[in-house]
């Protein structure tokens, strides 16, 4: 056999080799080099992101979440058996301070249990009145 540089399988091999060899230095590189070259600069880097995401959250957060604005005054309204709006004569109707308004509709609900009573305010943002409690 002709084992010599002109036999076809002595090329073979020498590509065999410099692919084999070119294939490692390419996977060494990507592989080990470059990962531990940047890994302590990835592991600031995600750790920066992670807190940029929370601060963006919070701040999104802090913009959506407004403070509640609490109504200036209460009044109390009276219904009857069919749901219509009724009038009592000597019971008090206008509050400022949202636990004497429900204080006394437990008091008018003992005192008068055919009718319903349903706790309501003005708030800025609706033109109707808002419901806060009914008994």
């Amino acid at each position: 056999m002709n084992y010599g540089k002109n036999n076809p399988l002595w090329s073979f091999w020498i590509i065999g080799v410099s692919v084999a060899s070119f294939s490692s230095y390419v996977y060494h590189l990507f592989g080990d080099t470059i990962p531990s070259f940047f890994s302590v600069y990835f592991k600031d880097i995600g750790s920066a992101i992670i807190m940029l995401v929370v601060f963006v959250f919070a701040i999104a957060w802090m913009l959506k979440a407004k403070p509640h604005q609490k109504p200036r005054s209460y009044m109390l309204k009276v219904f009857d058996a069919c749901g219509e709006e009724f009038k009592l004569d000597g019971i008090r109707t206008d509050f400022h301070v949202y636990d004497v308004a429900v204080s006394f509709m437990k008091q008018y609900k003992k005192s008068y249990p055919v009718y319903n009573f349903a706790l309501v305010s003005e708030m800025p943002n609706s033109e109707r009145l808002t419901i806060f409690r009914y008994l």
